[in-house]
C-alpha cells in the first residue's frame, strides 16, 4: 500500500456532518499545498464509503459541501480508505463500498500513520 504525508482519520458518518466536512477541507488544503493525502473512514464514517453516500452533506458558508470537496480532493490524487474491520462490523460487505476506494487493514492504518509526515484525527 502506498503511503502517504498527510492522513485524516475520520470516525463520524452523516450524522455528525460538521467532523465530515473538516475531515475532507483539511485533506484538501494538504493537496493544494503539495502533499499526499489520505482520508481514513473508520468506525462510523465507513457509512461514507458507500457510492453517493456524502452527497447533500452541507454544512453551509464558508465551507464547500462535502460532495465538492470530495470530487477536488479525488482530482487532486488525493486517497480514500475504509477500514475493513470497521466496515465488516458495520455490515457492509466490499462491494458496498465505492470502487475508487481502497479497503485497509488495521495494520495499513498503522503503517499509513507511522509514514505520514502530518495527521488529523477527527473522532
Amino acid at each position: 500500500m502506498q503511503t502517504a504525508n498527510f492522513v485524516t482519520t475520520l470516525f463520524d458518518g452523516k450524522s455528525n456532518p460538521g467532523k465530515v466536512t473538516v475531515a475532507f477541507t483539511m485533506a484538501l488544503n494538504a493537496l493544494t499545498k503539495g502533499h499526499s493525502a489520505i482520508v481514513l473512514l473508520m468506525v462510523e464514517a465507513v457509512e461514507l464509503g458507500q457510492p453517493g453516500a456524502m452527497d447533500g452533506i452541507d454544512v453551509g458558508q464558508p465551507f464547500s459541501s462535502v460532495s465538492e470537496l470530495l470530487e477536488k480532493f479525488l482530482a487532486g490524487g488525493g486517497r480514500v480508505a475504509v477500514c475493513k474491520s470497521c466496515m465488516i462490523h458495520k455490515g457492509f460487505k466490499e462491494e458496498d463500498m465505492a470502487s475508487e476506494y481502497e479497503i485497509v487493514t488495521g495494520p495499513d492504518v498503522v503503517d499509513l500513520l507511522m509514514a505520514a509526515k502530518g495527521s488529523l484525527q477527527i473522532a
